[in-house]
């Protein structure tokens, strides 16, 4: 029998049948003749250059890569050099936008703008806190949580008080501003609104009132733009828990499962407001990166509309049993090539498909299987193989996968291992044989390294079943 492997199974103490993504394996759609589909290894990280500080977010504009690291705005070449082109201060994940002529941040609630290769911050009182930057129709929007701050049309530095808007459809705290199809959107904390650029000598954007939301965000980087038509937030309305979800056309649309939700549920208000998204398109991939404090999960739309169920999959770099950190945020594309930062270090990398290790290091790969049923009866598995892809590894190294399984969806039996190939070795079969029984149902669990560089199109299982069910 074949057996599912893009999603798992396991259980947990409150008797919770709860979902296993593939962890640091992507979910691809590709009908092969073996399967509709397989889990190939996440893309490495090469390091491209140590800069001045940790990463805080980078863009693109007018071809050239910016970033900050840091406290310092950094020009970056794809030779894998930097120029330091001027301090923004310290704090968190930093927002960007751009106009014609100027290059717009924030760090730490402060406007900078990037002019001429000269780096300016706005130090006019009435700007208040800068918690985000969005640049519309000629103007420069932030926001302080209570106002929308519009800078003047002819010199960006300069904020008059009496052009200052609202989010008032509710009380509570406006925390980022994004545009989409050429409208303004307030994200607030439980609502979101959407405006639209009127001119006028005053404040130019008007309410559009029929395209209110009643879902807002938890953080001012946990919401992005995705693609051109739509939203990402994590977030929820009044009296609802967290989740993930799309707006667009003055509706939301839930794309978190309920075990994203669970994982959600379990960090603290802190946490959820430090969640980083962002959206990446590359391979007929739309990636939506929901970056955790532990992990990052990310959410395939392309994937699940091919799939048609929701595809997602977790990211870190560790190669313990346990999740940490994932070293890659703040992803542009320049020259053809992905760069992202590292927020743990003063590392920058480049995204690399012909390794699986982040900056040189193995990482864990992982994923577990529904569940195995025998209808009530026991079985015997006389056999498992994955179907895969081996070979692919480095000279010198002489990989393994190790399987395990599980009766009860919470103790899982000793790990045993097979060698997953040498280099060369592309037509190596990987199996194991005597695997145990099955006890009414049964789960199983594969894991490696990311040395290994192995795809995986099928799990195929032979067993043989045997009449157990009372009155048999």
């Amino acid at each position: 029998m074949d057996v599912p492997i893009l999603s798992g199974i396991y259980t947990d103490q409150s008797a919770d049948i709860r979902t296993r993504y593939p962890r640091n394996l992507v979910p691809v759609s590709k009908a092969s003749g073996i399967s509709d589909g397989y889990l190939r290894p996440g893309d490495g990280l090469v390091e491209h250059l140590t800069g001045p500080g940790a990463d805080r977010g980078g863009i693109l504009w007018q071809g050239v890569h910016y970033r900050v690291m840091g406290t310092s705005l950094v020009k970056v070449y794809a030779s894998g050099g930097f120029d330091v082109l001027g301090d923004v201060g310290p704090g968190g994940f930093c927002t960007f936008d751009y106009s014609f002529d100027r290059l717009a941040m924030t760090s730490g609630g402060r406007l900078y703008y990037l002019l001429g290769g000269t780096l300016i911050q706005v130090t006019d009182p009435d700007l208040g806190v800068a918690l985000c930057v969005l640049w519309a129709d000629g103007y420069f929007f932030t926001t302080d949580g209570e106002f929308i701050v519009q800078t003047e049309l002819l010199d960006p530095t300069q904020i008059d008080p009496l052009k200052y808007g609202s989010s008032e459809i509710d009380p509570d705290p406006i925390l980022r501003l994004l545009k989409l199809n050429g409208e303004v959107y307030a994200i607030n904390r439980n609502t979101s609104e959407v405006f639209d650029n009127v001119g006028g000598t005053g404040f130019v954007l008007r309410r559009i009132e029929s395209a209110m939301v009643q879902r807002g965000t938890v953080g001012t980087n946990a919401a992005c733009a995705f693609g051109d038509g739509a939203i990402a937030f994590v977030g929820s309305g009044r009296n609802e828990t967290v989740g993930v979800y799309m707006m667009a056309n003055g509706s939301s649309v839930r794309v978190s499962t309920r075990e994203i939700d669970t994982l959600l549920q379990g960090l603290s208000d802190a946490e959820l407001a430090d969640i980083v998204l962002e959206g990446r398109f590359d391979r007929g991939h739309e990636w939506l990166y929901v970056h955790l404090p532990t992990q990052t999960l990310v959410f395939d739309a392309g994937a699940t509309r091919e799939f048609r169920t929701a595809v997602w999959y977790t990211l870190d770099s560790s190669a313990a049993p346990t999740p940490t950190r994932y070293r890659a945020r703040g992803f542009v594309l320049s020259d053809g090539v992905w760069y992202a930062g590292d927020p743990t270090t003063e590392k920058l990398a480049s995204i690399a498909t012909t390794t699986a290790r982040h900056y040189g290091s193995d990482v864990a790969h992982e994923f577990g299987t529904m569940i195995v049923y025998g209808d009530g009866d026991d079985a015997i598995v006389h056999e498992l193989e994955l179907v895969a892809l081996p070979g692919r590894v480095a000279v010198g190294l002489d990989p393994v996968v190790w399987t395990s399984y599980s009766l009860d969806g919470v103790t899982f039996s000793v790990e045993k291992y097979i060698p997953a190939g040498k280099i060369g070795e592309r037509t190596k079969r990987i199996g194991w044989r005597t695997q145990g029984t099955i006890r009414n149902w049964r789960i199983q669990r594969f894991r490696w390294r990311s040395d290994t560089l192995m795809s995986v199109a099928k799990l195929s299982m032979r067993v043989e079943p045997m009449r157990t069910r009372p009155g048999a």
